[in-house]
């Protein structure tokens, strides 16, 4: 059982998928792949969503992106050197082995809470447009 159901706004994001509809998948390989982990499909499979509306589109997912990784570092580091006892050199070293894990998640999460931030779920919606900005992000 899921805590997060589709129409919810996190839905998305957690799932990686199109944030319009819930449907589609935001990447084109599994979420731990690292055989082409940043490839996206131009449009969502289901509804048709345009998942690159412009040049640069993604740029505000690089400070989502910074934001959570900034913090993330910060309170590991603090955790496993004042919490546990760890040196300084060893806190580092296990924090770059986890971020060089999760990496490509933490990326491919930024690009879905972007893009979830900038379209409006409605499940209700086909389109294959592409003429009308207005009529793919869901603005009146």
């Amino acid at each position: 059982m899921s805590l997060i159901k589709k129409g919810n706004p996190l839905y998305g994001p957690a799932k990686l998928r199109c944030p319009r509809c819930h449907e589609g998948k935001l990447f084109k390989t599994p979420t731990f792949s690292y055989s082409k982990p940043f490839e996206m499909p131009e449009r969502c499979s289901h509804c048709g969503l345009d998942y690159w509306p412009e040049p640069g589109f993604y740029y505000g997912a690089m400070f989502i992106s910074y934001i959570f990784t900034g913090f993330f570092c910060i309170s590991f580091v603090l955790a496993l050197h004042w919490g546990l006892g760890w040196s300084t050199g060893a806190s580092f070293a296990a924090l770059i082995a986890i971020c060089a894990i999760f990496f490509v998640y933490i990326f491919r999460l930024a690009r879905a809470i972007w893009l979830s931030i900038n379209v409006r779920y409605n499940p209700n919606t086909v389109d294959h447009d592409t003429t009308s900005i207005s009529n793919r992000y869901g603005n009146s």
